[in-house]
C-alpha cells in the first residue's frame, strides 16, 4: 500500500481548519447565550473555553510534529532510492543498510499514522474522574494499556481471540463488560466509543478461517464488530459505538520481515471521544 504523506498532509491541515473554525464558531455562539440569557455559567463557559484552547494548541503541536515526520520520511526514501539505484562490490553491506533504511520508514509511518488517528479523533485527556477509573481498569488485565493522553485503550488481540477467530474470549469479555459498566457510569456517559481492529501482516491461510475472515481487513473489521456486539448486549446504547477495521495497515511497529507479523499489530483499539464527535 503506497504513502502519499504529501497529499494526507494537506488534507489533516485542511481538515483541522475546518474543525478549528467550527470550534470559534461554537464559542463565538456561547459568548452571545451568556450575555444574552445567562443560561451558561460563567464557570461553565470559562471550562469551556480553556478546554477549547487545550485542544487547538494541541492541533498545532500535532501538526508540527506531523510536518517533520513527513519531513523525515521523504529525506529517507530519497536515501532508500539512492542505495537502490546504487552498484557496488559490497553487497551485504548495501543490503544491510537498505534494510535498516525499510525499517526506519515503517516506524516513520507508524508515528505519522498515530498523529494522523489523534488528530482525527480529537484524541485529548479525558476529564480526571474518568481518566483515574480507566487508569484504574487498565490494571486488571495484562491484555489492557491505556493511554491517558489520547484517552485511548489497546486490548492484545491474542488474549482477546483465539487464533483467527473473532468470537470474544470468556476472561475478555468479562473485561469488556467492565468497561462498560465504567462508560455508562455518570463519568462516562457524555462519551462515545470507536471500536478499531488491527492485524499483523501474516496471510490468513487456513481454508476454514479464510471462509469466515477472507483478508486481513475483513479478520480485524469482524473483530471490533464482535467487541461492538459485546458492548450493546452489556447495556451500551448502540448511538454511541462505531466499528471500524484497518486490516494489517496501521501498524504500531515494524512487522517481521517475510510476512512475518507482530504481535503489538495486532490489537483492538477503544477510542473514547466526546458524544457525538466525529470518528476516525
Amino acid at each position: 500500500m503506497g504513502f502519499t504523506y504529501t497529499k494526507d498532509r494537506r488534507k489533516f491541515r485542511k481538515g483541522n481548519a475546518m474543525k478549528t473554525n467550527r470550534v470559534v464558531a461554537l464559542f463565538g455562539m456561547l459568548t452571545l447565550i451568556v450575555g444574552a440569557s445567562g443560561c451558561v455559567s460563567q464557570a461553565k463557559y470559562d471550562d469551556l473555553k480553556s478546554q477549547n484552547r487545550i485542544q487547538v494548541d494541541r492541533i498545532a503541536s500535532l501538526e508540527s510534529q506531523l510536518g517533520d515526520c513527513n519531513t523525515t520520511l521523504s529525506q529517507k526514501d530519497r536515501e532508500l532510492q539512492s542505495y537502490l539505484g546504487s552498484s557496488g562490490a559490497d553487497i551485504d553491506a548495501k543490503n544491510a543498510t537498505i534494510a535498516a533504511l525499510e525499517a526506519d520508514l515503517e516506524k516513520k509511518k507508524s508515528l505519522i499514522a498515530k498523529m494522523q488517528a489523534q488528530m482525527l479523533m480529537g484524541g485529548s485527556p479525558l476529564p480526571m474522574e474518568l481518566n483515574v477509573m480507566l487508569q484504574e481498569f487498565a490494571k486488571t488485565s495484562d491484555m489492557i494499556s491505556f493511554d491517558e493522553s489520547t484517552g485511548s485503550l489497546k486490548f492484545k488481540s491474542d488474549l482477546l481471540f483465539p487464533l483467527g477467530s473473532d468470537e470474544v474470549g470468556a476472561s475478555a469479555a468479562e473485561s469488556i463488560k467492565a468497561l462498560c459498566g465504567i462508560m455508562n457510569a455518570s463519568e462516562g456517559k457524555q462519551f462515545d466509543m470507536v471500536i478499531v481492529g488491527h492485524t499483523d501482516d501474516v496471510p490468513i491461510k487456513r481454508a476454514i478461517t479464510k471462509q469466515a475472515h477472507p483478508t486481513n481487513w475483513h479478520l480485524s473489521a469482524h473483530r471490533a464488530i464482535s467487541v461492538l456486539n459485546l458492548m450493546t448486549g452489556s447495556g451500551i446504547a448502540s448511538e454511541r459505538l462505531c466499528a471500524k477495521g484497518y486490516g494489517e495497515f496501521r501498524p504500531v511497529e515494524p512487522n517481521k520481515p517475510n510476512k512475518g507479523g507482530s504481535a503489538a499489530n495486532r490489537r483492538v483499539e477503544v477510542f473514547i471521544i466526546p458524544s457525538g464527535a466525529t470518528g476516525l
